[in-house]
């Protein structure tokens, strides 16, 4: 079986490196290589990939931190473009309370104060799905630190970035941006001029990160018989040979 692990690609060097290193890190849990593909800014891409392994079962994570279109139309018509006839796509990595535990390290490593005021920062999105997933875990966040936790968005939804930080600033009060991004890149330097106290660093390589991606490689692995008829059942507009997992 094949391992892939999807990403939206950046025009950053460094950001490319840190999916690599991404990949790297769960290949070394698995023991198993894990390829890397990009549905936008470079190469190569899942329906590249795939094309080029179409006798070899094949799983795909999406490495994205909600539903959105790259997840719920570009991989879907990689996919189809493809060619490939046995692909097994889990859902995106977030929500999922291994992403809050991350946020929260992030917090406390960039020098986090309970009374700080605290704003999540996501690309953003105008899927209304994938803006539940990114309200889900600002409120997971928000209960996990035991204070308000605000939404703002680096490119597509409002607020955006700059605009949460001055609308929370208060005399004598820090403005503290929890990056909810997996890698460097435009809005990651956004983030960074927002005019925050403290923005923390993305995701990237976390080892909480590593570990949840190769959780959603291993679970693919089990009862995909079940999982292939259930996802019949609920997601009958998926192209042909591509099953979506929970």
């Amino acid at each position: 079986m094949s391992l892939l692990l999807v990403a939206h690609g950046t025009r950053k060097q460094r950001g490319v490196s840190l999916i690599g290193d991404i990949a790297a890190q769960v290949s070394t849990a698995l023991g198993r290589p894990v390829r890397v593909a990009f549905v936008d800014v470079l190469g190569p891409t899942p329906a590249e990939l795939l094309g080029a392994t179409r006798h070899e079962p094949t799983v795909l994570v999406p490495a994205f931190l909600a539903r959105g279109y790259h997840v719920s139309s570009d991989i879907p018509a990689h996919v189809a473009a493809s060619g490939h006839d046995d692909v097994l796509v889990t859902r995106a990595l977030g929500p999922d309370p291994a992403l809050v535990r991350v946020l929260v390290d992030r917090l406390i490593e960039s020098g986090w104060r309970p009374n700080d005021s605290v704003i999540l920062a996501a690309a953003g999105t105008s899927d209304p799905a994938a803006m539940r997933d990114l309200h889900t875990t600002a409120t997971w966040l928000s209960a996990t630190i035991g204070a308000r936790v605000e939404l703002a968005f680096a490119a597509t939804g409002e607020p955006r970035i700059a605009d949460a930080v001055a609308g929370l600033r208060r005399p004598g009060k820090r403005v503290v941006v929890a990056s909810y991004l997996l890698s460097e890149g435009l809005f990651q330097d956004r983030l960074r001029d927002s005019g925050a106290d403290v923005v923390t660093d993305p995701l990237g390589t976390h080892p909480g990160v590593a570990r949840l991606i190769a959780n959603r490689f291993q679970r693919a692995g089990f009862d995909t018989a079940a999982e292939i008829a259930f996802q019949q059942r609920t997601f009958e507009y998926a192209p042909a040979g591509m099953q979506f997992r929970r």
